[in-house]
């Protein structure tokens, strides 16, 4: 269990900072900046979430923003030493945002063209929540080059930013105010 009594420890004065398993390491490695990637794109989500009207969407906004805690507390975790109690991402969270993002795909028209982000708000902020999502995935694959991780990690946060494009076209009126991109328009 976390208990937080001091936000402040002064042990992250030297660019260090603490992993989930007590082992310090640079505040710049890949397993940070995928982590930080992660809880910056978690913050887009909650940014989202105050002008989401459909309490549906926001019940699993919410439940993302859960897992995506989880998904830091994975990536936070070194697999060295086989840590059998460390939290991991796992099959059902993604079989989950898979049938939750069927659920909301089902009411939005096929794409026949790119779209941009924006529209409404919510879609807006779902869309930078997308975007901050696909470069903690480029982060997550960097640091698997460097070592080894859980493979759900990165399948959660490649679903993950699907699950947010088709968030955010359905908050645009399930697709029909879509941003169209039109190639060349201002030449």
């Amino acid at each position: 269990m976390v208990k937080l009594n001091k936000i402040y420890t002064r042990t992250g004065d030297d660019g260090s900072t603490g992993l989930a398993d007590g082992s310090r390491t640079n505040k710049d490695c890949f397993r940070v900046k995928a982590y930080g990637e992660v809880d910056e794109a978690n913050s887009a989500i909650g940014v989202a979430r105050l002008y989401v009207d459909n309490i549906e969407l926001d019940r699993s906004l919410a439940r993302i923003q859960n897992d995506m805690f989880d998904l830091g507390a994975d990536l936070s975790t070194p697999a060295a030493g086989d840590n059998d109690k460390a939290l991991r991402v796992v099959q059902t969270q993604i079989n989950r945002l898979e049938t939750e993002l069927d659920a909301l795909n089902a009411d939005i028209a096929p794409l026949k063209t790119f779209v941009l982000p924006g529209g409404s708000k919510p879609a807006a902020y779902l869309h930078l929540a997308r975007a901050i999502t696909r470069r903690a995935e480029r982060e997550i694959v960097a640091m698997i080059r460097e070592e080894e991780i859980n493979p759900l990690a990165l399948k959660y946060a490649n679903r993950l930013s699907d699950y947010l494009f088709v968030a955010a076209r359905w908050c645009n009126a399930q697709g029909k105010t879509d941003v169209k991109w039109v190639p060349g328009k201002e030449r």
